[in-house]
């Protein structure tokens, strides 16, 4: 029988490709993922934390205490250099509205409209954490570092990731199939560190 992992993200896409990672690494038959779709009337928990790191583990937390299951969550967003690192853990929300894909994007490339190519730098990063019905805590970060485009291009990913292109590439992480994403990406990164972390932690 294999053991339960809860993935706690609400973000269909994100599950996707949290599963997929996952997946990957660990083998579909040695870790059954569920959702928190799997848990009618589960609480939105809020993100109160100041880092990534922080808001990981408070949805982590909440969903080991909850379901009584290991439980993996992250935090990631977009760090613009000339934005002191804005928007950080005000990501998905920095236009107003949490998940406006598109207004969050449009308002990034607003605000650094003036800036010359070789000023645009930015990175993904995601924490991700996995917490234990005993209490155990582990915290991994992956960062994938990179520039901003002036306009949008690809129909893949979420988020930023029409406008990023990250270092060694010439098309955004939109127009990279998933494999080639999960490879050099921020979540990928992260999640292959947890997954070593996951197969000692989980017994099978």
């Amino acid at each position: 029988m294999s053991a339960r992992l809860l993935l706690a993200t609400a973000n269909k896409k994100k599950l996707v490709e949290l599963q997929r990672i996952l997946d990957a690494a660990l083998g579909v038959a040695q870790i059954e993922l569920v959702g928190l779709g799997d848990f009618p009337n589960y609480p939105d928990v809020p993100e109160t934390g100041l880092t990534f790191g922080e808001n990981a583990l408070i949805k982590a937390r909440e969903g080991a205490k909850r379901t009584g299951l290991a439980t993996v969550a992250d935090d990631s967003g977009l760090a613009v250099t000339a934005l002191n690192g804005m928007p950080g853990v005000f990501s998905a929300r920095w236009s107003g509205g949490h998940g406006d894909d598109q207004a969050n994007l449009d308002l990034v490339l607003a605000q650094v409209s003036d800036l010359p190519d070789e000023h645009r730098g930015a990175a993904f990063v995601c924490a991700a954490a996995l917490v234990l019905p005993n209490g155990r805590e582990h915290l991994v970060e992956g960062r994938q570092t990179g520039r901003l485009l002036r306009s949008g291009r690809g129909d893949g990913g979420f988020g930023y990731d029409p406008i990023f292109v990250g270092d060694g590439q010439d098309r955004t992480n939109a127009e990279l199939s998933a494999g080639e994403k999960d490879a050099i990406s921020h979540r990928g990164k992260a999640f292959r560190e947890l997954a070593k972390v996951i197969a000692k932690e989980l017994p099978r």
